[in-house]
């Protein structure tokens, strides 16, 4: 058994583009059929999702081939299992929601609200959901996801804060009452809520991405644009984190920047006396030497200086430090001799970028949050507890665009 945040239905629909949007592609094309779906779809936007689900369940068996319909029944679904207090049969009930999400991205749905629901549901369907090692605080939890299903967000704050109260440190019962305020549009309490949250526990995303929709449906969007930044930090490695920041740049009619240095050399290690360094030969004058020493610099890690820095780790793996060093001996070495003048950029496009990661001073963020593999990765938590600035200091200098000025 896991504790688990559940994919909360209401929060992920705010500010996604309608999932509706394609024209009625029924078999049954009648005007009952597509009074029928206007109908769920209309009590879907409402987030009324107990009312739209028996409306859904009937017009997927009437059209199992619509996508959007069958992601409507997984959403409702989702949120129906919370009023169930059977486990087993609110376990069954997100299996069934995976199932049709799985049909619905076979289909060609690829929505945001799809791949964040089945992200969520392809770890916890088949398990029984467990708010807290407190059986008291457990228990309101539980009456207070019911409420909130139920859209009774008066009762589910009660319930919530009771939970809160028997396990203060309890994240998800902080985000959910901040949650049921933001359901009730009461946006200073669910912002003060979210806050809440994110204080208990600054390295979990989602009070962060929550906070930034939010801000968003509010039109604030330079704060919301923070507060994306910020759920990216917390957990870069996860990819709902990257769609809230997409979900957020389209909002604005806006592009996130993909930042990429592509390295045309290679090292590979067959043992410690054998070491390859592959070089591309088509790199010529000083970008040749740039990644020659860059590869030099990652074959020396290859060898001794991973033991060295890492003496506890018995197996080499990339790293952090690794990288870092590579990629700062290649653009020291393209910087100009008189250090008074700025240097010329390369025309290597790849070289040229990173001369500016390079004198902006973000190199490591770069490499943990633009080039991570499983080696860097394990590196990140340490960078974050010292840098978590820094970090989003280079999201907002290199990755994600302005917000937009308020008209």
């Amino acid at each position: 058994m896991r504790f688990l945040t559940r994919p909360r239905v209401i929060l992920i629909l705010l500010l996604t583009v309608a999932i509706f949007a394609s024209p009625v592609l029924a078999q049954d094309n009648s005007d009952a059929y597509k009074s029928e779906r206007q109908k769920a779809v209309e009590l879907f936007n409402q987030q009324k999702f107990l009312e739209a689900l028996p409306l859904f369940e009937d017009i997927v068996k009437q059209n199992p081939g619509d996508s959007e319909t069958l992601l409507g029944l997984a959403a409702c679904l989702v949120n129906h299992s919370a009023t169930v207090q059977d486990t087993d049969a609110a376990a069954k009930e997100r299996m069934r929601a995976r199932d049709l999400l799985l049909k619905a991205q076979h289909l060609g749905n690829n929505s945001n609200l799809l791949q964040n629901l089945l992200q969520l549901l392809q770890a916890s369907s088949t398990e029984q959901i467990k708010y807290s090692d407190n059986p008291e605080a457990d228990q309101a939890f539980r009456l207070a996801e019911a409420a909130f299903a139920k859209r009774d967000f008066a009762e589910a704050i009660k319930n919530y804060s009771k939970a809160l109260e028997l396990d203060p440190g309890n994240y998800s019962a902080a985000l959910f009452i901040g949650d049921s305020y933001f359901a009730e549009k009461d946006f200073a309490q669910a912002g003060e809520w979210y806050g809440r949250a994110i204080q208990i526990n600054p390295n979990k995303e989602t009070a962060y991405r929550y906070y930034a929709d939010m801000l968003t449906k509010n039109g604030e969007m330079d704060k919301a644009r923070t507060k994306a930044i910020q759920a990216v930090v917390a957990e870069p490695y996860d990819p709902i984190t990257w769609r809230g920041l997409q979900q957020w740049a389209t909002s604005n009619k806006l592009q996130i920047n993909r930042v990429s240095i592509k390295v045309p050399n290679s090292v590979t290690q067959k043992d410690d006396k054998n070491i390859t360094i592959s070089i591309d030969s088509s790199q010529k004058n000083a970008a040749g030497t740039a990644w020659m020493i860059y590869s030099i610099t990652q074959a020396a890690w290859h060898g001794e200086e991973f033991k060295k820095l890492f003496p506890e780790e018995k197996l080499y793996r990339h790293s952090l430090p690794e990288e870092t060093q590579a990629l700062t001996m290649a653009a020291e070495s393209l910087t100009a001799k008189d250090k008074k003048k700025s240097p010329k950029l390369p025309e290597d496009p790849d070289l040229a970028l990173l001369l500016r990661i390079y004198q902006a001073g973000m190199i490591e963020p770069y490499v943990l949050l633009s080039a991570p593999d499983a080696g860097i990765m394990n590196d990140y938590d340490a960078y974050r507890e010292k840098n978590r600035a820094k970090l989003e200091e280079y999201l907002s200098a290199f990755v994600v665009p302005p917000a937009p000025t308020a008209k």
